[in-house]
């Protein structure tokens, strides 16, 4: 009996450790694994490099393989790499263009598995369905020209969600599901408006299942099963950029956006939200905050002014600690430890404390624009800069 179960133990442990979507398992950006408190030398081991085209996807990471997406040449490339050596394992192409309205381009969205199967979106509405394995179309569409949804200015950024048989997609003026296995749309919400940034992120609240996304001028919280709006949060931030993905805690929802709006804390656990505080001192332009212990740790300004690595109180908003951090960049974390890469490529890691800041190493791993999320999956940690070189550095 004990040889029988110690592969599924082996398994078991080895899928916990994957990242298979955008902000992990637990869609929280915080990973069960831990990382080392300094590094030898001049940093931590590089493993490999590839090169995946312009663009700001980040990474997905499920059965040995690390899906990201990609720009060059008037194509948007899906990749599919071999974690342990960073090699083609294979990748589709499709023509689009680059979008570079104010800064690169290329694709924002990640790429999401589900078992056997992986799930893109492009800046421009195209959605595939692959094997997981080998790269071939289950189906593809491009959903925007199906459904008549407006694109907004920076393109669909929303990572696709899979919530049961459906496939949820931040398309629309307040998301539309597809039928995971064919593509089939299963209901989309009304009117032609473009839609917010931010990816599906599915919660209970006040005894439902509900999916929250950004819409162009709120935060709106949907059945998953029909679309119907449960109720809805609003929020106009300027240029109509809500892209940081909210926080639920305890009844509660925390959202934060950039260009100067601020963030706020609301009680979800009635029928309708109420506001328990708002300010602009944590101002998410891009990268979402983590929460660990009752604390929002996040990087808060624009890339274009000066930024700050904060850590505010979930409960009251008030700002514990802060400290510069170069050209916005972003964040994920451990249990106990923030793993920042600033928006010029320095990687740190620091203790998650309220206390105050405290740093335990860093390293310069990357050059030019960083502002996609590093992601830390089986001892390994995942880089990338704007122009799509991606740098994997060994946490062990």
């Amino acid at each position: 009996m004990k040889c029988l179960l110690l592969p599924l133990l082996v398994a078991s442990a080895v899928q916990a450790a994957d990242w298979p979507h955008w902000r992990g398992s637990a869609r929280t950006g915080i990973s069960t694994e831990t990382v080392p408190a300094s590094f030898a030398g001049n940093g931590p081991k590089e493993l490999w490099k590839a090169q995946v085209g312009v663009g700001f996807s980040s990474f997905a990471v499920a059965n040995g393989k690390v899906y990201t997406l990609g720009h060059a040449d008037d194509q948007d490339t899906v990749f599919c790499l071999d974690t342990k050596t960073g090699k083609e394992v294979w990748k589709h192409s499709y023509a689009a263009e680059l979008g570079d309205k104010y800064y690169e381009g290329g694709p924002s969205s990640t790429p999401t598995v589900d078992g056997t199967q992986v799930f893109t979106l492009s800046k421009w509405g195209d959605v595939f369905c692959f094997d997981a394995a080998t790269g071939k179309i289950a189906w593809q569409k491009n959903i925007a020209t199906e459904i008549g949804a407006g694109i907004p200015d920076w393109g669909f950024a929303g990572s696709p969600l899979v919530h049961g048989d459906k496939l949820i997609l931040n398309v629309g003026a307040a998301g539309v599901a597809l039928n995971k296995a064919d593509g089939k749309i299963v209901w989309k919400s009304e009117g032609d408006a473009p839609a917010g940034y931010s990816t599906p992120l599915p919660i209970k609240a006040s005894g439902q299942d509900l999916v929250i996304l950004a819409t162009k001028e709120a935060y709106t919280a949907l059945a998953p099963d029909t679309g119907k709006i449960a109720w809805a949060i609003p929020w106009e931030t300027r240029y109509y950029v809500n892209a940081a993905d909210p926080i639920p805690a305890e009844g509660k929802l925390f959202i934060s956006t950039g260009y100067g709006k601020g963030c706020g804390l609301f009680d979800i656990s009635s029928a309708e939200p109420q506001q328990v505080y708002q300010n602009r001192d944590m101002r998410n332009q891009m990268s979402p905050s983590v929460l660990i212990g009752g604390h929002l740790y996040g990087i808060d300004g624009d890339e274009r002014a000066n930024t700050m690595l904060k850590c505010v109180e979930m409960a009251t908003g008030k700002v514990k600690w802060s400290e510069p951090v170069a050209k916005a960049g972003a964040l994920t974390a451990t249990q106990d430890k923030l793993i920042i890469l600033s928006g010029t490529g320095e990687l740190s890691i620091a203790k998650a404390s309220p206390d105050g800041y405290d740093p335990l190493a860093s390293a310069q791993v990357q050059t030019g624009r960083c502002w996609s999320t590093p992601v830390l999956s089986n001892g390994q940690l995942y880089t990338r800069n704007a122009e799509g070189e991606v740098v994997c550095l060994s946490m062990d």
